[in-house]
């Protein structure tokens, strides 16, 4: 979510908008959009570690890294095809002329914006946060390991 508002500001500010009624409604928009990037990357990288586990893997830091890379990869289609449609159907809103277009231009504003930012940083960001929260959940099973 803080990458999508990321983007769909710099955008607002590049453009030259003020923040208003119509650029929040924007930003409400850009919302639902960034949970579900967020969320399903999170099903995708979960499905894939858990399949791993219920094949017979180990539970360490192999498997983890290899189901978040099954996970991630995964996800790169389906997310760049959302994109590619969110794009092609507001950059006429934003470019365009006419009745209302002033209105249109700062609703679409920040949903352009986020399209830019927000793909690219959480098919790196939420992987490399679900790798160090896994990770620490291994560390601190391995020393009650070591005990046993």
């Amino acid at each position: 979510m803080p990458f999508s508002l990321a983007g769909g500001f710099w955008l607002i500010w590049v453009l030259g908008h003020a923040i208003s009624v119509a650029t929040a409604v924007g930003f409400i928009a850009l919302s639902g959009v960034a949970a579900e990037f967020g969320v399903v990357m999170l099903v995708y990288l979960k499905q894939a570690y858990e399949q791993r586990l219920a094949a017979g893997a180990e539970d360490d830091e192999h498997t983890l890294l290899a189901a978040i890379r099954e996970g991630a990869v995964q996800r790169v289609r389906p997310k760049a095809m959302t994109v590619a449609v969110i794009m092609a159907g507001l950059l006429p809103v934003l470019f365009g002329h006419g009745t209302g277009s002033e209105v249109m231009t700062r609703i679409a504003a920040p949903m352009v914006g986020a399209m830019v930012s927000a793909p690219l940083l959480s098919m790196f960001v939420i992987p490399a946060a679900w790798w160090l929260l896994h990770r620490r959940r291994l560390l601190w099973k391995a020393p009650a390991a070591l005990l046993v």
